[in-house]
């Protein structure tokens, strides 16, 4: 049977998954995305994601790779799915890849958001789902600072939880952007980066904020940059806030767009 190459663009509310990954009976994005695909399919196909969004962690833009029976196009493919995928999930987009594509190992780069809030209306109720209330001063000319420490190529591991990369891991990523932005009621933190380690934005989102409202020094985030363990990173922040917002892959991968 021949196959088709789709990249499905998925915008997703993690408010009640327990993150990406399939797991036993607990409800996921890939497991309901590969439900919908068994059914139209009739048969279980996988779904390759670019990255392993946590619990609570939502999406703009994670990108998933299928092979599907080629009579789905990907605009065909993309309405079906759309009829039966749950009210938390949606596909934004749909496209045609060279047989070669692959969702994780294609990508060039990844992007993520955070928002944080700043303001008295942070604690309401439409707004914590997707907003880290953040109680205490915060001084911007720190914050954009320890931002700019950030991009660059640097070993990340007092970043990331330990033990959740392999030994040999180098822990290195490349970060060509990690910036702060204002806006009405709080702040977001933008990052792109070719790879991202686990919990690594919610780690420097964390660490950032604390050298910012003054309990850390202002030269912590350089010298986490030079550690060998996460010992003395602060705390994640929380998981609701942040954002998978795009993946880029190289033109020459796509085929139609849809």
């Amino acid at each position: 049977m021949s196959v088709r190459t789709l990249q499905l663009v998925l915008h997703y509310d993690g408010t009640a998954f327990s993150g990406w990954q399939v797991q036993p009976e607990t409800r996921t994005v890939q497991g309901e995305v590969e439900r919908v695909l068994a059914r139209l399919c009739g048969e279980r196909i996988v779904a390759q994601g670019a990255g392993r969004t946590d619990a609570g962690v939502h999406a703009r833009g994670q990108a998933v790779g299928v092979r599907v029976p080629d009579k789905w196009s990907a605009p065909s493919l993309r309405r079906a799915m759309n009829a039966l995928l749950p009210d938390d999930v949606w596909v934004a987009a749909a496209h045609e890849m060279r047989p070669e594509f692959h969702a994780r190992f294609s990508a060039l780069a990844r992007r993520y958001s955070y928002y944080v809030g700043t303001d008295d209306d942070a604690q309401s109720p439409f707004r914590r789902r997707t907003e880290w209330a953040y109680r205490h001063p915060v001084d911007r000319c720190l914050l954009d600072a320890a931002a700019r420490e950030i991009v660059g190529d640097h070993c990340f591991i007092a970043f990331a939880v330990r033990g959740t990369a392999p030994d040999h891991d180098h822990h290195r990523c490349i970060v060509t952007d990690a910036s702060w932005s204002d806006r009405t009621g709080g702040l977001t933190f933008h990052v792109e980066a070719n790879r991202f380690l686990h919990h690594m934005v919610r780690f420097l989102v964390g660490t950032m904020l604390d050298v910012a409202s003054g309990r850390r020094a202002p030269g912590d985030v350089a010298t986490l940059l030079s550690a060998t363990t996460n010992t003395d990173v602060s705390p994640p922040a929380p998981a609701h806030a942040l954002f998978f917002e795009r993946v880029t892959y190289p033109r020459e991968l796509y085929l139609a767009d849809a």
